[in-house]
């Protein structure tokens, strides 16, 4: 007889019940407590990374930093097979050590066939080591006379964790080198299977640990990296425990109950962060919410040294854009800092208004433009009109009118040619509109401040690029980079119907494609290798085709000469055909030029600094079976993120990077 190794579990929230086994590292450092006689007292023992407390003496494993239900922990070593899904059930902790100590006597004295009574009237009996039953009692009429029996149908009984084929996890690094918060979108719901942001996030970094296995196993053998953290930030429980649901509910006409409950918890959240007093809400909450997790963190956390990104999905996104836009940036910064900003001095050294004026002998009128609080962007937005009601005289007015015009025309020259240029009627106001704030057309609310500097934002299926244009920004100025934030990634599945492209804000000009994100086995997709295979033979085909028609052609237009000269005619056809059948067989002709991807990788595209000078649209590789359908698999598309192997490998490559740590083999494709 050798005693039973035991495993702690604990119970999964919800209607059935379901038990989940603890990593082998928390069931070690759990039952190291108890050997210490620890479980008397009430001692915390951290689990999951971190993210749980479990309390030895209540058996309970509680939450660290969002709300979630108490689940029980049990200290398993006896289970019987659930009756629904095949699943073990493990019993009680008390009934095993019954259970421990008549399989103990069976063994040392050989004898089997030993029948124990459970609490709820259950019989197990022990017929030798491999086969062990319980039976259900079976209700009886009289209760009177209900003894437990052996009828109904027995369940498998196994005794150790080692014989019930559970998953159980190694466990987590224990060194954090870099936390990320992540912002959900609409709803409560935040995939196709309605889960909250919380479990989603959970496949998120189960997904990070396998990818850091698969792709940066050298840095972690060296010892070099442990694992970045993910936390979830919910804004929605909070913006609908306001009593807006009650008013709404008022005003919700009785049918389609369920589409439109829907559209009230879901949809409407839209209309609501367009409300500025329910924008206030929201902010307040994300921003408050991610205060309070970064100082729970470092206090649980207090020799964490690594940085600090943010990642939205969605709403989200545009949540967190709107609050980095928002965000002041340190004075020593402020030389760095963005033009378009509205606290912050244009990066190439321009002059305040103050500076302006004096150059223009015009000290004395400082103060009416401080009163109307004017900045050096609001001054080149001014016209006559507007400096006339200011009270400036005629004669000043013309001087500060023909500085904005010469200036307006120095820079127009020193920027590529945009269409408001070649436009007869543009006038100076529009030309100098070319770049609008990027808080244009915000909702007006008092967007608070972050306790720390994001080093990236992530945006996963952002309407970012939408919203923009909607209030009114057409462009955002090549030179405008977060005040705070440095980093900036726009990703997308090529079928999400509500991301939007950041790019071509910035460069309207010049059509590209966005970079398309590297497979995470390190090739592409084989059905776009072959979608890709047969566009360029179709191409070559059809120039061949047009080719040789063209040849053919000439030949059939030209007019009949006489018998001498139509040798030389036929000759020169031949020459022609020869000529052009070589043209089309150099590697530069027109149908490499018709493939976006080979020019790209050949001329790399300056799309400004809102990501560094680096780009910022990232599309994933659809699957085959979504290219099938475009529209099947559109809301799929919105909501496939968590899992996305590749979008989870971009966010490790980009954050540790920042750290001078690569991939152990680059991908095919990546910059």
């Amino acid at each position: 007889y050798e005693p039973v190794s035991p495993h702690w579990f604990y119970r999964r929230a919800g209607g059935r019940e379901r038990w989940e086994p603890f990593s082998l590292q928390d069931s070690e450092r759990l039952e190291r407590a108890r050997a210490a006689g620890e479980e008397n007292e009430d001692v915390v023992v951290p689990t999951s990374g971190g993210r749980y407390d479990v309390h030895l003496k209540k058996r309970q494993r509680v939450a660290v930093y969002w709300e979630e239900e108490v689940s029980e922990v049990r200290r398993c070593t006896w289970f019987y097979k659930g009756d629904k899904d095949n699943k073990y059930i493990p019993y009680s902790e008390a009934f095993s050590e019954e259970l421990e100590e008549a399989y103990m006597v069976a063994v040392t004295l050989d004898e089997w066939k030993k029948k124990l009574e459970s609490p709820s009237r259950e019989v197990i009996i022990l017929h030798n080591p491999k086969l062990m039953v319980h039976y259900q009692p079976v209700a009886v009429s009289d209760d009177w006379v209900s003894t437990p029996t052996e009828q109904g149908r027995p369940r498998t009984v196994k005794r150790g964790v080692e014989n019930i084929s559970a998953e159980i996890p190694n466990g987590e690094p224990l060194q954090i080198d870099h936390l990320v918060f992540v912002v959900h979108g609409i709803g409560p719901a935040c995939d196709i299977r309605f889960r909250s942001i919380v479990q989603c996030v959970n496949d998120f970094r189960a997904v990070s640990l396998s990818m850091l296995q698969a792709h940066f196993r050298k840095a972690q053998e060296q010892q070099q990296i442990g694992r970045v953290e993910f936390l979830p930030v919910n804004w929605h429980s909070a913006l609908h425990s306001t009593g807006v649901d009650v008013d709404l509910e008022r005003i919700t006409l009785p049918s389609i109950n369920r589409l439109r409950h829907f559209i009230n918890d879901t949809i409407l959240d839209v209309f609501f962060y367009n409300s500025s007093t329910y924008c206030q809400t929201i902010v307040d909450t994300v921003a408050s919410e991610m205060n309070r997790l970064y100082e729970l963190f470092l206090q649980r956390n207090p020799l964490f040294s690594g940085g600090v990104s943010i990642a939205g999905h969605s709403l989200g996104s545009l949540i967190l854009f709107d609050l980095l836009t928002n965000q002041k940036a340190d004075p020593e910064d402020d030389e760095h800092s963005q033009e378009g900003s509205r606290t912050a001095s244009s990066s190439r050294g321009a002059e305040e208004v103050k500076d302006i004026l004096q150059k223009l002998e015009l000290s004395e009128y400082c103060d009416a433009f401080e009163k109307e609080k004017m900045d050096r962007q609001a001054l080149f937005l001014c016209t006559e009109e507007n400096l006339k009601e200011m009270g400036i005289p005629l004669g000043p007015r013309m001087k500060i009118l023909h500085y904005i015009s010469s200036k307006a025309e120095t820079q127009q020259g020193a920027k590529p040619a945009s269409p408001s240029q070649h436009d007869p009627n543009s006038t100076d106001d529009a030309r100098n509109c070319q770049y609008r704030d990027v808080g244009l057309g915000q909702v007006s609310a008092n967007y608070p401040q972050l306790n720390y500097k994001p080093t990236i934002f992530f945006a996963f299926g952002s309407p970012i690029g939408m919203f923009l244009t909607v209030r009114g920004v057409k462009r955002i100025n090549p030179n405008y980079s977060l005040p705070t934030c440095k980093g900036f990634f726009n990703i997308f599945h090529p079928f999400d119907p509500v991301a939007y492209r950041i790019e071509p804000m910035i460069v309207p000009d010049l059509e590209f494609e966005p970079m398309l994100l590297p497979h995470h086995k390190g090739r592409k997709r084989m059905h776009l290798e072959l979608k890709e295979g047969l566009t360029r033979m179709s191409v070559d085909l059809k120039n061949n085709l047009l080719g040789s028609l063209r040849v053919a052609w000439q030949s059939f237009t030209r007019a009949p000469l006489p018998a001498v000269e139509a040798g030389s005619a036929d000759a020169e056809a031949e020459a022609e055909a020869e000529a052009g059948v070589e043209q089309q067989q150099q590697p530069d002709t027109k149908p490499e030029e018709t493939l976006p991807a080979v020019k790209e990788e050949a001329t790399p595209i300056n799309v400004g600094m809102l990501n560094g000078g680096n780009r910022i649209d990232y599309v994933l590789q659809e699957k085959p079976i979504e290219s099938f359908n475009e529209y099947l698999f559109a809301l799929q598309g919105h909501l496939c993120y968590w899992e996305s192997e590749d979008t989870v490998l971009l966010v490790l490559k980009e954050i540790y990077q920042t750290q001078g740590i690569a991939l152990d083999q680059p991908l095919p494709g990546s910059h």
